[in-house]
């Protein structure tokens, strides 16, 4: 029952028609009976929206693309892994002061740790984006061994030289080196559920394969993994585990993280894809 003690929480970018946070988020909110919603905002100004989060009290926000950058100049704090990453996804408000947090990294580390460990681990990274730096940040502080692997020379060498990592083009790559991928580009996505960013030939047995992306929940790369007899970890996994991180920030309490991952699976089951 929404009243006039709801707490509010929202996510903040452009588009977010698509986003399932608000069903994770309100169904989590629901399962340990917390009085909260969780709405989405479609902003294109978010020193505007900032300044809109303080006014109206919201007591937290997740932000997507484009603005996980542009927010930072507008918060009271940044957490020291958010700052190093160089991108917010999560905000508190602690009593009226504004810190951000990125929760992609524990997110996908987590996600990660439900089919392998990383310390010592060579893990193959494909994308020099925002995801891709969050989630390399991660793997370099948890001790894996990581090559970015991208299609741009001049963005991958950028990434790796940040990270202290290796760098190679993409189509360079040996993966009996590797023993782990993760894809962190949007290859794969619906409606292009035929490509894939390697050739099957590629994967190499035993090999653990994650695919950030979550429509569809087996893209073509899972697929041909499994095919192959990898370990295979798809996209719900980190986005749900993210999520997790940013609940447990806002409230103070453990997320029931299955709850969070039967709702969004049970959302993309319903969406036409």
């Amino acid at each position: 029952m929404i009243d006039a003690n709801t707490s509010l929480f929202g996510l903040i970018g452009n588009p977010v028609a698509h986003s399932l946070s608000p069903v994770m988020h309100n169904q989590a909110f629901a399962a340990i009976g917390c009085n909260a919603v969780y709405l989405a905002f479609k902003v294109t100004e978010p020193d505007a929206a900032i300044k809109g989060i303080k006014a109206l009290n919201f007591k937290g926000v997740s932000v997507t693309l484009p603005h996980k950058v542009a927010v930072m100049e507008y918060l009271d704090e940044i957490d020291e892994t958010a700052a190093r990453i160089g991108a917010v996804n999560t905000i508190v408000n602690n009593q009226g002061r504004l810190i951000g947090y990125n929760t992609d990294a524990p997110g996908a580390l987590e996600a990660l740790r439900t089919r392998t460990t990383i310390q010592g681990k060579s893990v193959a990274l494909i994308g020099a984006g925002g995801a891709a730096r969050a989630i390399g940040f991660g793997l370099v502080a948890a001790g894996g061994r990581l090559t970015i692997l991208n299609r741009s020379r001049t963005t991958g060498e950028r990434l790796a030289t940040d990270l202290q990592a290796k760098f190679l083009p993409l189509d360079e790559w040996a993966p009996n080196h590797y023993e782990v991928l993760i894809n962190t580009t949007s290859v794969g996505m619906h409606p292009d559920t035929d490509a894939t960013p390697v050739a099957k030939e590629d994967l190499s047995k035993d090999m653990v394969v994650m695919d950030i992306v979550y429509n569809p929940l087996k893209t073509r790369l899972l697929k041909e993994a499994e095919a192959k007899k990898c370990r295979t970890i798809n996209g719900v996994a980190m986005f749900v585990f993210q999520g997790a991180h940013q609940f447990e920030l806002w409230t103070g309490q453990k997320a029931p993280v299955e709850v969070m991952r039967q709702a969004v699976l049970e959302a993309l089951k319903n969406k036409e894809i």
